[in-house]
This record gives structure tokens, C-alpha cells and sequence, in this order.
């Protein structure tokens, strides 16, 4: 595997050319998109005046949605890498309508605190995955937690229990130009996290405590609209900056390559149901500087999975 620089510089330069098709569907993936991070905000349950972080923010929407449980007598932090998305958040949830809402341009990885803290608690929607160092960047969440301050998070468990990321890659990817570097073992990417056995060390070396992980199932609804559904995964996946660079026809066929595999999750009047599988992480901010990487990481507390289509 590459070193943290090297995993680091790839990601910059992957969010840099991904940003554009995120901004353009920003809205649809707060919409459609909201399951994915919902087990970790029902877990999380902002309260009225709580300062709450958001790790990876994207443009803006789950900064906004705590933003709104906190009220104006809190405060609502998004950070994340990509400064288009940063920008787009900023616009499209201004102070003077949100109050307590910020947005920073920071590599969590590299920070020492994130500016605002301490916080009450963390909320991150499929972010912790992707990190190129995510011992350091859980580090600056505990760090910049307060001591007894929670952390909620998601991310995807395996590629079997979430197959139309593939599906939206390999039928568009035939008909455009040269992809992104697609991870491998525990590099940076959707299931680098797979095995909850790392992911529970991940969190324990970054001292953080009473680590939980629970396997959660839940489903995202689209509408029943093959083109705007197979561009949307396209945009917001690995080809997304090579679709945007492709010509007119070639877009075409690339639309209509993810549309043909992701066929089998849809319901002809209805729209399409695609499930993904997550693993729901639970922690507390330990008051101590984080363990040395020799210690035992604590017991992974499975649960039943939960059926959740919010």
C-alpha cells in the first residue's frame, strides 16, 4: 500500500476533479442520499444548544440538518478537503439564514484541533472510509471533542451488500476515458473499513472509547427516471470527472451502460431501490491522550441489523 503522502496527495487530487459533479447534484443527494447517514444523526440526537461537528461536509446538507437541531443557540461545523464544495455549502447555506453554521476548507488529517472546538459531538456520513491516514484523522476528532463528547458515524461495510456502486462504475466505465486510481486492501476508498476489526483499532489507537459497530441495512429511493438516476451514480462515483470530460455521445452511452446494470433495482412505475449495507459507529472522546498502537483494541459489540428507509 502507498504511504499516507502519496494516499493523501491522490485524494486531494480526486476530490478536486469529483467536486463538480457533487455540486451539480448536491440537492438530490441530500434528498436521496439522506439514508446513508440517518442511523448515525438518530444515534447522535443533537440537542438545542449543543456544538456539533461535521467530518466531511461535502456541500453543506448534513451540517445543515444539525444546524437545525442545535438552533441558533448552538453551532453547526462542516470541514472538509474539496474548497468547491466548501464554497457551494457556504452558498447554499448562508449565516443569515442558518445561524451557527460553518464551513472550513481543512484536511481533518492534518489538523491539530478543528477550529470551534471543543465539541459536545461528531457526525460524519461516509467519511472515516476514506481517509488516507484515519488513525490522524480520528485523533483531531478526539482532540477536538470534549472529553465525554460522542462521535456517530457510517460507512459501508462490504461491496456485496452495496452491488450498484459497481453496477453504476462498470456499465459507464467501457464508453469513457481513463478512471481514477480504484483502491486496494486498506487504501482509502468505499470498503476500506470492511472489516470492523480495523476499524474498531482505528478508533481505539485515536483514543476514543466505548467503541461500538453495528451492521445496519438501509435502503436509498430514487425516482423512477433511468438517465437522471444513472448520471447522478455516475457523477458522484470514480468516473465522474472522466464522464464530465467525455463528449456528448460518449456520455450517452455511458449513461445508458450504468442504466442497463442497474435495471435490477428498479420497480417499473415506482423507481428504484437500492440497498446499501453500513456499519453504524458509535465512540466517546476519552479524556486521555490516545494509547500507544500496541494496545488491545476493545470487544465489537454487534447487533442485529435494522431496516432503516428514511
Amino acid at each position: 500500500m502507498a504511504d499516507a503522502a502519496t494516499l493523501r496527495s491522490r485524494n486531494a487530487d480526486f476530490w478536486t476533479g469529483a467536486a463538480a459533479g457533487w455540486i451539480r447534484h448536491a440537492d438530490r443527494q441530500d434528498e436521496i442520499g439522506r439514508p446513508l447517514g440517518a442511523p448515525a444523526m438518530d444515534q447522535l440526537a443533537p440537542r438545542p444548544a449543543e456544538r456539533i461537528l461535521d467530518v466531511g461536509c461535502g456541500c453543506g446538507g448534513t451540517t445543515a440538518e444539525l444546524a437545525a437541531a442545535v438552533g441558533g443557540t448552538g453551532a453547526a461545523v462542516g470541514v472538509d478537503i474539496a474548497e468547491a464544495m466548501v464554497t457551494a455549502a457556504r452558498q447554499r447555506f448562508p449565516t443569515d439564514r442558518y445561524p451557527g453554521i460553518q464551513f472550513h476548507l481543512a484536511d481533518i488529517e492534518t489538523l491539530d484541533v478543528v477550529p470551534g472546538a471543543p465539541f459536545d459531538a461528531a457526525f460524519s456520513r461516509m467519511t472515516l472510509m476514506l481517509l488516507a491516514d484515519p488513525v490522524a484523522g480520528c485523533t483531531t476528532i478526539r482532540r477536538s471533542l470534549r472529553p465525554g463528547g460522542r462521535l456517530a458515524a457510517t460507512v459501508f461495510r462490504d461491496g456485496s451488500v452495496n452491488p450498484w456502486l459497481f453496477a453504476a462504475m462498470l456499465g459507464a466505465a467501457p464508453y469513457l476515458g481513463p478512471l481514477p486510481h480504484l483502491p486496494v486492501d486498506e487504501e482509502p476508498g468505499p470498503f476500506s473499513f470492511a472489516d470492523p476489526a480495523r476499524l474498531t483499532r482505528v478508533l481505539t489507537v485515536a483514543g476514543l472509547t466505548a467503541v461500538t459497530i453495528t451492521p445496519c441495512d438501509v435502503t436509498m429511493n430514487a425516482p423512477d427516471d433511468a438517465d437522471v438516476v444513472a448520471e447522478w451514480l455516475i457523477e458522484v462515483g470514480p468516473a465522474g470527472a472522466a464522464y464530465r470530460a467525455a463528449p456528448l455521445a460518449g456520455q450517452a452511452s455511458a449513461r445508458a451502460g450504468a442504466a442497463r446494470l442497474l435495471d435490477r433495482f428498479r420497480e417499473p412505475g415506482v423507481g428504484y431501490r437500492l440497498p446499501a449495507g453500513l456499519w453504524l459507529v458509535t465512540a466517546i472522546a476519552a479524556a486521555a491522550e490516545a494509547p500507544s498502537a500496541t494496545a488491545g483494541p476493545p470487544a465489537i459489540r454487534h447487533r442485529h441489523p435494522r431496516q432503516d428507509e428514511n
